[in-house]
């Protein structure tokens, strides 16, 4: 494995499904500092199924809580699914969290 550079986190997450079986990843966000996830990956691999927010703060001055993306791999392989946390007025990512997406195929193998 070659070390991570300056623009990867050391701590990448490897997430072992199936192709066509949904896996699901959730990410802490405060959208009152105006906080996004954003996904990149590749469309032929992966398909987002659905992208959902649950509001956690009880209170109407702060709107944080936990995002919910569901993915499936659209075929066997390794794939990769890169998320920054991004600010409406920043140029660069705030933070990153990447995910190392092992898919085998329907019959069990890769």
């Amino acid at each position: 494995m070659t070390p991570p550079d300056a623009n990867t986190s050391a701590d990448v997450r490897v997430i072992a499904t199936a192709v066509d079986r949904p896996f699901t990843i959730h990410l802490w966000e405060d959208r009152t500092r105006g906080e996004q996830w954003v996904p990149a990956y590749d469309a032929r691999l992966l398909t987002l199924l659905s992208d959902e927010f649950l509001r956690i703060a009880s209170n109407n001055a702060v709107d944080n809580g936990q995002r919910t993306f569901e993915f499936k791999a659209t075929g066997p392989g390794t794939h990769d699914l890169v998320f920054e946390k991004r600010m409406g007025w920043k140029f660069t990512a705030e933070d990153r969290r990447v995910f190392q997406i092992q898919a085998a195929d329907k019959a069990g193998g890769s």
